[in-house]
């Protein structure tokens, strides 16, 4: 798993200096991703979920890009202003951001994630839908 996380970094470094991994311009993007945000740590939501999610939008690699804050990820974004603006920018740019409300209930922080401006909802039926939709990347952090 270490492994597996030191490569994402390296590709997420590499994406951010070469100009082909942009969508062209005057090319529509394609696709779906959805991003299942879970980890409470933070070097994990800035260093990898966060950074590729806002440039899977920002660069087109993707025409639609959801972010799903899950459970102790919502805790990090409550507490964490810098993690706050960095959420912002991402839904500014195009990031569509949506948090569970099951967990959002289960940790007392349903009026803090709607303050902050983002939809709670129920998260189960749409990430099975994404699932199951061929035209739709699912990716958790």
């Amino acid at each position: 798993m270490k492994r597996l996380t030191i490569y994402i970094c390296l590709l997420l470094m590499l994406a951010a200096f070469v100009p082909a991994a942009h969508a062209e311009e005057g090319e529509t993007p394609t696709g779906k991703l959805m991003v299942v945000w879970t980890s409470a740590d933070p070097d994990v939501a800035d260093k990898i979920c966060l950074m590729y999610t806002h440039a899977a939008k920002k660069y087109g690699w993707f025409a639609d890009v959801h972010l799903v804050v899950w459970g102790p990820s919502q805790r990090l974004l409550v507490g964490d202003p810098t993690i706050q603006a960095k959420v912002k920018a991402m839904q500014e740019d195009g990031v569509v951001v949506e948090a569970c409300v099951a967990c959002a209930t289960k940790l007392g922080l349903v009026d803090q994630i709607k303050a902050l401006g983002y939809e709670v909802k129920g998260m189960g039926k749409p990430l099975t839908e994404a699932l199951k939709d061929a035209d739709t990347e699912v990716i958790t952090f």
